[in-house]
């Protein structure tokens, strides 16, 4: 199912691009016209099954990939076969932002969730930026915070052990899924099988069983199917070493705000 329209502004809420407004919006202060010119991109919309390249390595993509509903994992096949995950996206998320600026893309974009999307040319966010400098600083801050989020991943699979490695991710997926408004932290909807963690962790499978095994027998976290529930946030957070502050989830001047305030006080560990 295809819907084509030339930034047709419906209801806020049933927006295809609401979530992306809201989320930029918590990126920096945008007005009302800021708003409604993201709002008014022109876009396509579809529904994608699980399993289905939104990006494969190599493509030339001419049209920038929102994730309105559903899960993604992005990656890098070798040619020995191996697979190397290096970031999943939520609702809300860019897949392929990026590749907007570059010639070609580097890595391979996979939905492991039926979803919908929405695809806006390149030249249009381009335009938006150019002439919106407050949504052009928003999209730049969302962009450095994805590479943040890499660089985060590398230190874990550089320097943590398997035990908060994997503690390290839930808790940031928790809170990824929490900002995005599909429910609290310490509820995961996890479409991951094993063998994805380890691809994304650097671990084999045998590894993230005996892992994930041990998290339940500490009592931190509970499995139902695709379920993960953090029982004890704050002793999960603490073995993975977790702190949110390189997910930026507040703006960079809601940030400096909150430090000028607390700059009495000890941080805590989810500042």
């Amino acid at each position: 199912m295809v819907d084509s329209r030339e930034g047709l502004i419906m209801g806020i809420g049933q927006h295809p691009l609401h979530r992306l407004c809201v989320k930029l919006s918590d990126r920096t202060e945008l007005s009302q016209e800021d708003r409604e010119a993201i709002l008014a991109l022109p876009l396509t919309t579809s529904t994608r099954s699980v399993g289905q390249h939104l990006v494969r390595a190599g493509e030339a993509p001419s049209s920038c990939t929102l994730l309105v509903s559903g899960f993604a994992q992005r990656y890098r096949q070798l040619s020995d076969g191996g697979r190397q995950i290096v970031g999943f996206h939520v609702e809300g998320d860019f897949v392929d932002l990026h590749f907007s600026m570059l010639n070609r893309a580097s890595q391979s974009v996979q939905l492991l969730t039926p979803a919908k999307i929405a695809d806006i040319p390149h030249g249009a966010l381009i335009d938006l930026m150019r002439s919106r400098p407050a949504v052009a600083e928003a999209i730049w801050i969302d962009s450095l915070a994805d590479a943040s989020i890499i660089q985060e991943w590398v230190v874990s699979i550089g320097r943590r052990s398997a035990r908060s490695r994997i503690a390290h991710l839930l808790c940031e997926l928790g809170l990824r899924q929490e900002h995005a408004g599909l429910g609290h932290r310490s509820r995961i909807d996890l479409p991951l099988t094993q063998e994805r963690l380890g691809d994304a962790l650097g671990l084999t499978v045998v590894h993230v069983n005996r892992t994930l095994k041990l998290l339940e027998a500490n009592g931190l976290i509970r499995r139902d199917k695709r379920t993960v529930v953090i029982s004890d946030w704050e002793s999960l957070a603490d073995v993975g070493g977790f702190s949110s502050a390189y997910l930026h989830l507040a703006s960079p001047k809601k940030a400096r705000q909150s430090s000028t305030m607390a700059s009495s006080k000890s941080p805590t560990l989810f500042e």
